[in-house]
């Protein structure tokens, strides 16, 4: 479905109060009129002062942002609405330190946030399932230390990544964490990102059999000179993300990795509708439930 386009005028026109954000907030929450969450009634006050609806019958208040990604938050939604513009309107994300001066919060409240909506982006792209022929390979990402390099390497984490041929074109990209690169590993990864009809090509390593009974595989023992011919966007996927994680954020703690994959795929996958992200993604925010952290 195809959403509005915006830019960096249209945004500051349209989102340059708190009150605009609620009401567009409201639109999007509410587009036929408010319903109650808890007795499902179609009427009920607005009050203005404190942004939330009081039903007509049961006299509940529903809060404007209860059941959204800005659920208990502090920060105004001014200033979440531009967190959400900034991130996804450069293919090169933001950083918190950047998003901090921007927005004027603190780095650890735009850290916060930015973990929240790349949450949320990995949530919407999870419910998608990789089809036709399909390049899964592994990789490895982390700071540099001596010693071991590739499968085994420490303080590094293992990647899966998983990435649509169409016809010698990327399509839809999956990526994961996991713990090692086994067979247990990567049948439950294509079980949650690939569908069973799909033909997942990969290289000759033993891991990769974990894929029959959930998809047909095709294996390939590849020398490295000319593995890019056989699984070659996958391997633009993985270097592509390599450039992002090192470009703006000059590396990631292995405990966040996965966040920045949610925020690096989300974007991929829209690349050909990048002045719709913006929209797409408050909308997402806008309708997801509360993100607690861990």
């Amino acid at each position: 479905m195809q959403t509005e386009t915006t830019n960096l005028i249209k945004w500051q026109k349209k989102f340059n109060t708190e009150t605009s954000c609620i009401n567009h907030l409201i639109q999007l929450r509410w587009a036929d009129g408010f319903i109650c969450p808890k007795c499902n009634h179609n009427h009920g006050y607005y009050s203005s002062n404190r942004a939330h609806f009081e039903c007509a019958s049961c006299h509940k208040q529903t809060s404007v942002i209860c059941g959204t990604i800005f659920h208990l938050s502090k920060v105004p939604l001014l200033k979440w609405f531009w967190a959400i513009f900034y991130i996804s309107s450069d293919k090169g994300g933001i950083s918190a330190l950047r998003l901090s001066k921007l927005i004027s919060v603190s780095w650890k409240t735009a850290f916060h946030m930015l973990r929240k909506i790349r949450k949320a982006m990995g949530d919407r792209d999870s419910i998608y399932d990789l089809s036709g022929i399909v390049e899964l390979d592994d990789t490895y990402i982390g700071g540099k230390k001596p010693g071991k390099r590739g499968r085994g390497a420490q303080g590094k984490a293992s990647v899966l990544v998983a990435c649509e041929n169409h016809d010698g074109y990327p399509g839809y990209i999956a990526m994961k964490v996991i713990g090692s690169v086994s067979k247990k590993e990567i049948e439950l990864f294509t079980k949650q990102n690939i569908k069973p009809t799909a033909t997942v090509r990969t290289d000759g390593y033993p891991a990769n059999n974990g894929v029959q009974g959930n998809a047909t595989l095709e294996k390939k023992v590849t020398p490295p000179e000319f593995v890019d011919e056989w699984l070659p966007w996958v391997h633009v996927a993985m270097a592509n993300l390599k450039r992002f994680i090192l470009g703006t954020f000059h590396g990631t703690s292995l405990v966040y990795i996965q966040e920045y994959l949610n925020e690096f795929c989300y974007r991929f996958n829209r690349r050909f509708w990048e002045d719709q992200i913006p929209l797409r993604l408050l909308t997402l925010c806008a309708n997801h439930t509360k993100v607690s952290l861990a």
